[in-house]
């Protein structure tokens, strides 16, 4: 089977479909590739940070996007030992949403889709998957795709890589990301959270271990950072090995821990943090994921991809649709986005070489650095680092118009 559009979009995460509905709504003809048949999968994370809900105020969507259902997190404490210091304060960001919104990656997702499909020139193609790279005298002309009526080529004046950090276009293009490597992994698991909890995200590091839960409403999602490739040595002493663990960081009744019925339960996320030197090459771009893996540090990855789609649409929609794409345009993006993506990485690896690997090698009273101290310590201060987790670096503002007006959905 075969088809032509103006931007075929490999991935239909945060970048690939904010990307998607900006160019449809600009009036560029796309089609959004996502593998899996619906969004319904463990994103782990799913923060929505202050810059993203500004981009869906800039759109006219905020009212409605918060009508789903999601946690608020005005501030985020780090306790170190015993003693929790406030590290960000986002009250006083100059924002429309001034927090973090917890909300499932999959509403995010669907209520992205739902928008695009207002759109005539939006169509996304479920349970198909970008396999290769269609290329004509060195410009890519199109991607190969694997869907559930068979294979597929499209022809594309552009074809995006949002596919993730194990992209498949991105090698296909010739691309290799450098690793900047990373002291942790992160082990995910939920555990009930009761109406008398305390409603505050957290973080807790204590000797030898970093300790994360994310208020979900019902339940916790519960982070449990370890020391790189960690995991098999963890799964080896057993579960009752690993519930013992948890009850020892947690605030509350420890036979909460007991909810952890299998270690089948605890997921594994490998964290890296990687970019690409190269984003793009004629008629050919990486975004998100695909071109700068990030830390977890910050829970900014997905507000970074977001802004690297905001930007793609303010830059491309404009040349796409009058049909006058150049690799100058791609190139464009790179060069708007990869500061942000440098300053951001380099802040994440700041705080995992600091603090995140000695607190994991510690074996005894872990003492917080003399700069969070600082920050929890003096008035005000803690304003700039809410700044820098919740806006970035150069956050992106929608320029891009809508051709016409379509009806809410």
């Amino acid at each position: 089977m075969e088809r032509n559009v103006t931007c075929c979009i490999a991935g239909g995460g945060p970048a690939g479909m904010m990307l998607g509905v900006l160019l449809a709504r600009a009036g560029v003809d796309v089609l959004v590739l996502e593998k899996h048949r619906d969004f319904l999968r463990d994103f782990r994370g799913d923060t929505i940070h202050p810059s993203t809900l500004q981009v869906m105020e800039e759109l006219g969507w905020l009212e409605e996007f918060l009508t789903l259902p999601h946690q608020r997190v005005p501030d985020l404490v780090a306790q170190f030992g015993q003693i929790p210091y406030k590290i960000a304060d986002f009250s006083h960001l100059p924002v429309k949403a001034p927090y973090i919104a917890m909300m499932p990656q999959w509403d995010f997702l669907e209520f992205l889709a739902r928008k695009g499909k207002a759109y005539p020139h939006f169509k996304i193609a479920m349970q198909t998957q970008a396999t290769g790279l269609v290329i004509d005298a060195d410009r890519v002309t199109g991607v190969t795709a694997s869907g559930h009526d068979g294979p597929l080529t499209i022809g594309a004046d552009l074809v995006v890589a949002a596919d993730g950090r194990s992209s498949t276009l991105r090698p296909a293009a010739g691309f290799t990301a450098q690793n900047f490597g990373a002291p942790m992994d992160v082990l995910w698991f939920s555990l009930p959270r009761q109406a008398t909890d305390t409603a505050q995200t957290q973080a807790r590091l204590d000797a030898g271990r970093i300790f994360i839960m994310l208020n979900r409403g019902d339940y916790w999602q519960c982070a449990f950072v370890i020391p790189k490739d960690g995991d098999t040595a963890i799964r080896a002493q057993g579960l009752a090995a690993f519930q013992s663990k948890v009850v020892a960081l947690l605030p509350f009744d420890g036979a909460r821990a007991n909810d952890i019925a299998s270690l089948d339960d605890v997921k594994l996320l490998r964290v890296q943090v990687d970019r690409l030197a190269k984003w793009c090459r004629p008629a050919f771009l990486c975004i998100g994921d695909a071109a700068h893996a990030m830390s977890p540090v910050g829970g900014v990855g997905i507000n970074l991809a977001v802004q690297d789609a905001v930007a793609s649409a303010n830059i491309l929609a404009e040349p796409l649709r009058e049909k006058r794409l150049t690799l100058a345009d791609l190139e464009a993006v790179q060069a708007r986005r990869d500061f942000p993506t440098r300053v951001t990485q380099r802040m994440q690896l700041i705080m995992q070489n600091a603090m995140i690997a000695p607190v994991l090698a510690s074996t005894g009273n872990v003492r917080p650095p003399l700069l969070v101290r600082l920050i929890a310590g003096i008035p005000g201060l803690n304003r700039l680092p809410a700044r820098a987790i919740g806006l970035g670096v150069r956050p992106e503002h929608v320029s891009t118009q809508p051709m016409r007006t379509i009806p809410a959905v």
